[in-house]
């Protein structure tokens, strides 16, 4: 019995997380894998399990690069103050990723999108459906992190300063902070994930700035729940 549940745990909640990792960090061994650093997550955070995994990176119309989905340039260095007062040439930049983002996801937003709708009716995520996004979203999750490493090399625009704008973008637009790529990995390590999430409070000029381009970014929000 209890080596039946191991392998429904395995084939079930572990593989669909590994699967959605490998996926994930795929831009990573196609660019410069010297920018990988130990002790990062998913969406750029610091951790403690020593698992060396990516960092998030966070036109009006995409390039051919965006839109093939490929990318053998990795995205620009952080450099100054990543934790600077976000502007509006940023808030643009951020439009433009998420665009292609949201494109190269596509059938797997509409399941993603659902989900997204719950979370922001005030409805914490099950492990049920963390586990269903991250299956359905497993395919598509490469192309989606390739199209946003070339976005970020176009846009001339950091990992780290990208998930600083998409902090301040979610506080104005009032969106909690769920995060299922930092799920994923507590998932692949036999771990529970924390799935509550939190509503930040925004400052008048981040609403200010954002509010221009609110109905597109909730539009696109839902990838955020990948790391996007």
């Amino acid at each position: 019995m209890l080596a039946l549940l191991g392998a429904l745990a395995w084939f079930v909640v572990i593989r669909p997380a590994q699967d959605f990792l490998n996926g994930w960090r795929a831009p990573q061994t196609q660019s410069q894998t010297g920018q990988n650093q130990p002790g990062q997550n998913p969406s750029g955070q610091g951790n403690d399990s020593g698992v060396v995994v990516p960092q998030l990176p966070g036109n009006d119309t995409a390039n051919n690069e965006a839109a093939s989905g490929t990318s053998n340039d990795a995205a620009p260095a952080a450099t100054g103050d990543v934790n600077a007062p976000v502007t509006r040439a940023e808030v643009q930049k951020f439009v433009r990723v998420r665009r292609d983002v949201r494109q190269a996801l596509g059938t797997s937003f509409t399941g993603l999108q659902e989900v997204w709708t719950d979370i922001q009716s005030g409805q914490n995520p099950n492990l049920l459906q963390v586990v269903g996004v991250l299956r359905n979203a497993g395919g598509s999750v490469a192309a989606a992190r390739n199209a946003q490493t070339a976005a970020l090399q176009r846009e001339n625009l950091s990992p780290e300063r990208y998930a600083a704008v998409r902090s301040a973008v979610n506080r104005a637009l009032g969106l909690p902070n769920v995060d299922f790529a930092r799920a994923a990995e507590a998932l692949q390590r036999g771990q529970l994930p924390d799935l509550n999430g939190t509503v930040q409070t925004a400052t008048a000029q981040e609403k200010a700035l954002v509010e221009p381009f609110r109905k597109e970014l909730l539009a696109t929000s839902a990838a955020g729940l990948l790391g996007l």
